[in-house]
């Protein structure tokens, strides 16, 4: 069952957070549905500019559909990362999508409002959500790249404004994670001073975590035993932070780079202990079934197994209501 963001987040406000995965493959689709079809929990397939050129958006959408008749009681939301307006009315057109993201944030203000504003008009007429961003974060994630001395937290004092001016269905902040696997290269973790903050400006509106994956060190260490070099001291958002966000409004948390380091783990360690295999399908099943077991574990996490049903039933009453 495809649906809209906006039920996900009138339900799990404050309570549960929803996972929005970033997907380039079949086998992470196909992982992602089969895990949110198991554990009965609502989920976001996200696709980036960069994932709908590599494999098309026609391609992706199609996976999409497919994945969801294989897996016909997964409930979930197709949304657009990281776009810019062009990515934003391309996806907004082709009617498969119930999000769009507008990423505005690098530059000022008054700018970020004008072209986030002229995505949100395209969107609400066709009844799809628009994610903004306010707040600049550092790291690198497909053609993204941001320094850490160019980034910049979210202002509490502008969220109100900011929103008020864009009519945006949710907000995506920066208060200290990062895109790619070196989130905390400081230490300092969320910043929930600016967190609280910002809910208290905002309070009852869907905040957005991008770079929410957990960077698992365990992971680098076994990628790099195979041949891998990255770098140690690699680190992510804690359990105990991600589950926390949740209390101060967060309902969307972003995952990319923690199914990339499984994928690169499997394989290595695939290819490195059977040097004289070469058919991908025999790692391509091993990384569907460690992906799936890690979605389980994530939607434990952030308290989303069996909440589908409540989605269900939010859209049952709604159909009622409408009749």
């Amino acid at each position: 069952m495809v649906v809209s963001p906006k039920v996900f987040f009138d339900d799990c406000y404050g309570v549960y957070g929803i996972a929005a995965v970033n997907v380039f493959t079949m086998e992470q689709i196909l992982g992602l549905f089969r895990a949110g079809q198991k554990a009965n929990a609502p989920f976001i397939v996200q696709l980036t500019p960069v994932a709908r050129d590599y494999a098309h958006a026609k391609m992706l959408s199609a996976m999409i559909g497919a994945a969801s008749r294989c897996y016909p009681n997964a409930v979930y939301a197709v949304h657009l990362d990281h776009g810019n307006e062009t990515h934003a009315f391309d996806a907004i057109d082709s009617k498969e999508y119930q999000s769009v993201m507008i990423d505005a944030s690098h530059d000022d203000f008054e700018t970020n409002v004008t072209r986030t504003r002229s995505v949100v008009s395209r969107a609400h007429e066709h009844n799809i959500m628009v994610e903004a961003e306010l707040g600049v974060l550092a790291g690198v994630e497909d053609d993204v790249s941001i320094a850490e001395e160019d980034s910049s937290y979210t202002k509490p004092s502008e969220v109100a404004r900011f929103v008020k001016e864009t009519c945006c269905d949710s907000l995506a902040v920066a208060v200290g994670t990062s895109h790619g696997a070196y989130k905390f290269s400081g230490g300092q973790g969320i910043q929930f001073h600016i967190l609280e903050k910002i809910q208290e400006k905002l309070n009852g509106f869907p905040i957005v975590l991008h770079g929410g994956s957990a960077v698992n060190t365990e992971e680098i260490e076994r990628i790099n035993r195979y041949g891998g070099q990255l770098a140690r001291g690699a680190a992510g958002v804690s359990t105990d932070e991600l589950v926390k966000s949740i209390k101060y409004g967060v309902c969307k948390i972003n995952i990319a780079t923690d199914t990339r380091l499984l994928w690169a783990r499997v394989h290595r360690e695939f290819f490195g202990d059977e040097p004289e295999l070469f058919d991908p399908v025999i790692p391509g099943r091993k990384y569907m079934k460690e992906y799936e077991r890690f979605m389980l574990n994530k939607f434990d996490l952030l308290g989303a197994t069996g909440k589908a049903d409540r989605i269900k039933k939010r859209m049952n009453n709604k159909l009622v209501l409408n009749k």
